[in-house]
């Protein structure tokens, strides 16, 4: 077991130094001057060149790369150009946001799709399982930026089931707070509530298959019980996997659901960044976020393997 995490660790850190260069790197090869584009055209060559020996563009890549991962590695991720913030701390104060979302709509994704995926499973080819299976393929046709405008017009503008837009932070209720965060979890959710009926769907009508579940109901028990009690867990192992992967890819996937809730999320922080081509906070914060998702999907890689002892066989050969 050692020998597998050690193996996946490493992948790991190969990847957060590949990824991260990459995002340094933008800087670098977009087009153009940055210091022209955040001085304007009107800049003097001294305040063009005092800029780029500030933001470290006269220096080589692998210098610029260096340099920046030195600093990231103390939890320096650099200062805001526009609101001479620090990167880190602009990311921390935001981040409670998109972790509740994200979590919230991961929590909302299993509590439907579960049971959707038993139903269907338990009576293949009735109407229960068309049904979802015709629901599941809609969620995931279903972009972000289609449901989200959809459900703030017909639950928030028609209904007033749930407030149009705005945060209230868990510190000041619970009640409030979940008024305001359920309705961008659902908005979040519904994508993965199909691909999470699907798969375990899927695993399900595989298990339900094999020779011990046969064994089971040959002892005369309820189909239900078999369900839940002998089917469900085998079948879960690529749904767990496939939820951290998604509680990873979340974190920052919430930009356009954020931005139609202005929410104060890391994704509206991007996004604010980007319209004002403040690039310092843009590469701090997608840094933060990739680093934050493979740092998740090892774990849940390590967990799987943990689960799964064929994993372990498989990886250390």
């Amino acid at each position: 077991m050692l020998l597998f995490a050690a193996n996946r660790v490493v992948r790991a850190l190969l990847v957060i130094l590949f990824a991260t260069f990459l995002v340094v790197a933008l800087l670098s090869i977009a087009p153009g001057s940055l210091a022209v584009t955040l001085l304007g055209d009107a800049a003097t060559p001294d305040a063009i060149a005092d800029l780029e020996a500030r933001l470290g563009l006269d220096e080589p890549l692998w210098e610029q790369y260096s340099s920046w991962l030195g600093d990231a590695v103390t939890g320096d991720l650099g200062t805001s150009l526009r609101t001479r913030q620090d990167v880190l701390d602009a990311v921390v104060e935001r981040l409670p946001v998109t972790l509740e979302l994200a979590l919230l709509a991961l929590v909302i994704a299993l509590l439907v799709a579960v049971p959707m995926a038993l139903l269907a499973a338990n009576r293949p080819g009735s109407l229960v399982d068309r049904v979802s299976t015709f629901l599941a393929s809609v969620g995931l046709a279903l972009p972000a930026f289609v449901v989200a405008p959809v459900l703030v017009y017909f639950l928030s503008l028609k209904a007033g089931l749930f407030p149009v837009a705005g945060w209230e932070r868990i510190g000041d209720g619970l009640g409030d707070n979940l008024h305001h965060a359920l309705l961008p979890a659902i908005g979040v959710a519904i994508p993965e509530i199909a691909a999470f009926q699907r798969l375990l769907r899927t695993d399900l009508d595989s298990t339900l298959h094999e020779d011990f579940i046969s064994a089971a109901r040959a002892r005369g028990m309820p189909s239900g019980y078999v369900l839940w009690r002998h089917a469900l867990r085998p079948s879960s192992f690529s749904l767990v996997t496939l939820a951290g992967i998604s509680f990873g890819r979340l974190l920052g996937g919430t930009v356009i659901v954020e931005a139609v809730f202005s929410l104060p999320g890391l994704g509206s922080l991007i996004a604010g960044s980007i319209s004002a081509r403040d690039v310092i906070m843009v590469q701090g914060a997608v840094a933060f976020i990739v680093v934050a998702y493979v740092v998740l999907n090892t774990l849940v890689d390590i967990g799987y393997g943990f689960l799964d002892p064929r994993v372990r066989r498989e990886a250390v050969r």
